[in-house]
């Protein structure tokens, strides 16, 4: 027994050894991969740069460009809509009824100049049928 236990220290000591002196075989391959990240970085980096250059470029360009239109302009004026005599007639009731210029903009999907427009001239038609 005794043998067999001095035996296999004498064996793992031999192997302990030989481990030392061999190669590691994944060191190589962390410093290929090291290496391909720094390939990497590098290339990324001339990207960046030569991206950056572009932009410069592209906005020295652009202040040379004059838009066709004036950026501080006012508005073209909106034009006057049509109103159809459903909405006139919806209107005239509404104000009969006592509701607010506020409150029948919202029920008719007018504005409140449209609706005292409408008003104003139903109004003005109603006195003439008089």
């Amino acid at each position: 027994m005794e043998y067999i236990m001095l035996a296999l220290l004498g064996i793992s000591i031999a192997l302990f050894f030989i481990s030392i002196f061999l190669k590691d075989p994944y060191k190589e391959i962390r410093e290929e991969i090291d290496q391909i990240s720094i390939q990497q970085i590098q290339e990324l980096y001339q990207i960046k740069q030569k991206l950056k250059v572009l932009e410069e470029e592209l906005l020295v360009a652009d202040d040379s460009f004059q838009p066709p239109f004036s950026v501080n302009s006012t508005p073209p004026p909106i034009e006057k809509r049509e109103v159809h005599e459903i909405i006139k007639n919806q209107v005239v009731l509404l104000t009969q009824q006592g509701l607010s210029v506020d409150q029948i903009a919202r029920q008719s999907s007018l504005s409140t100049q449209e609706v005292k427009a409408i008003q104003t001239e139903m109004k003005y038609r109603g006195q003439g049928y008089e």
